[in-house]
């Protein structure tokens, strides 16, 4: 699939000068009260420049170029990183790795495993992954959570929306939180 960052992010400026709230992961995750965050799967940047306007130090991580430019234009002093997620290797750890918009929908089909574990591996003790997808689409929620165990990750909780809507809502759309359910030093190639 191929990217326009900037008509991409139009789409969400847009919305944002119509009165409507653009910012509701970063609320989510700011409730976690991180001090680092992965933003896996960035895009154009729009949640890691938030949660960076909010005092998180953020890295933000995709594959597709057009959307890093955008993003990079949008926040030059955010980190910004050109990588495929299943082979992601930051060499450190954030107290929280986000997937919001569709990530697992969006990569190749058969590397669902391979992202989940290059995600995990960038949790840091105590943290955590939280994902949100629409759900129907082609990947199961069943298959993410058993991604997530084979990954040393246990499902905390679900809810139906960003704003903590209860589970399962209309069984659209899923934002889960994955937590260690193994020490970290129990799990291999994780630090």
């Amino acid at each position: 699939m191929t990217w326009d960052g900037d008509r991409y992010q139009r789409r969400f400026d847009e919305l944002a000068s119509q009165g409507h709230d653009v910012h509701g992961e970063a609320a989510f995750v700011m409730a976690m009260r991180p001090s680092a965050v992965l933003d896996a799967g960035c895009g154009t940047g729009r949640v890691a420049i938030e949660l960076a306007h909010r005092g998180v130090e953020v890295v933000g991580v995709d594959f597709d170029p057009s959307m890093l430019s955008t993003a990079r234009r949008l926040a030059p002093d955010v980190r910004w990183v050109d990588s495929d997620l299943a082979r992601l290797d930051l060499g450190r750890t954030f107290d929280v790795v986000l997937m919001a918009g569709n990530v697992l929908l969006f990569t190749p089909q058969g590397t669902h495993a391979a992202v989940v574990a290059g995600c995990a591996r960038h949790i840091g003790p105590g943290g955590a992954l939280v994902s949100g997808f629409q759900l129907g689409r082609g990947y199961d929620l069943a298959d993410y959570d058993e991604q997530c165990r084979s990954a040393g990750l246990g499902l905390e909780h679900r809810w139906a929306t960003w704003d903590r809507g209860p589970w399962p809502g209309d069984g659209g759309y899923a934002v889960s939180v994955h937590r260690w359910s193994r020490p970290v030093e129990d799990l291999p190639g994780v630090a």
